[in-house]
């Protein structure tokens, strides 16, 4: 049997038992997840992986291998996901590929971090993570100045002008919408996170942006996203909602978890 390395997909809060009943497998090549007693209230989630297909080497030439990380990402996240939905429980996700020699080194190194947990902790508990998108809606097309034929060069001239104009205009407008989006979301939320577009984007996002959510305030967040998606239709963008997620956006808080 090859070696083993530890593999931590997140740090649970709760007061009581912790059912594993029904974890997803986990990742590939992996122990069934299983906890790891943290503190008194805190347990890690871990499944033990084999060394010689999770080094780190291995890993970071494996980076590229865009199906073998998303395979891995969907079996990490199957499990975040599920024990978020364990009544009465905070979830801390950790991020893909935190890894530790052996369970004893995991629980020794997370253990020094305890007062740092136990902030994200008061800081997510009771809310949800959602995503939010605005986009450009349709460019506007140019037909009408096309159809209308302009009899002379000064007039054809003035158009062009009056359409890049328009074109202008919309762009403001949009990039207005999404502002206003940020903020209004953000006065619903907790806690709000604008994402910055990769820099290969070709068409970035007017607003990428991720919002912690009370549980609580749920309907009034909703409510106010469908009245921010009418606005940005109306300037011309889309809005898109995703969620809700583990507060993965959430957990750092300048501390470097």
């Amino acid at each position: 049997m090859s070696e083993r390395t530890t593999y931590v997909y997140c740090v649970v809060d709760r007061s009581g038992p912790l059912s594993m009943r029904g974890v997803p497998a986990g990742v590939p090549g992996g122990s069934t997840p299983a906890l790891l007693p943290l503190t008194r209230r805190l347990s890690i989630v871990a499944s033990a992986v084999p060394r010689d297909a999770y080094a780190p080497e291995i890993v970071d030439a494996r980076l590229r291998d865009l199906d073998w990380v998303s395979g891995i990402a969907l079996a990490h996240e199957a499990v975040v996901e599920r024990m978020t939905r364990v009544r009465g429980a905070t979830v801390i996700p950790m991020k893909l590929f935190t890894m530790f020699s052996e369970p004893d080194r995991a629980v020794s190194e997370l253990r020094k971090r305890q007062r740092q947990l136990e902030r994200i902790v008061q800081r997510i508990h009771g809310c949800e993570e959602w995503g939010v998108r605005v986009t450009r809606g349709a460019r506007p097309s140019d037909r009408r100045v096309r159809a209308a034929a302009p009899a002379t060069g000064t007039a054809y001239l003035s158009a062009r002008k009056q359409a890049r104009d328009d074109l202008r205009e919309q762009s403001a407008k949009r990039r207005t919408a999404a502002a206003d989006t940020l903020a209004a979301l953000g006065r619903l939320a907790k806690g709000a996170k604008p994402r910055p577009a990769p820099e290969s984007a070709a068409s970035p996002p007017l607003l990428d942006a991720a919002f912690l959510v009370p549980r609580t305030r749920s309907a009034g967040f909703h409510a106010g996203v469908k009245r921010a998606a009418a606005r940005c239709r109306e300037a011309g963008a889309e809005l898109t909602v995703s969620g809700p997620w583990p507060a993965y956006n959430f957990i750092d808080g300048g501390e470097g978890l």
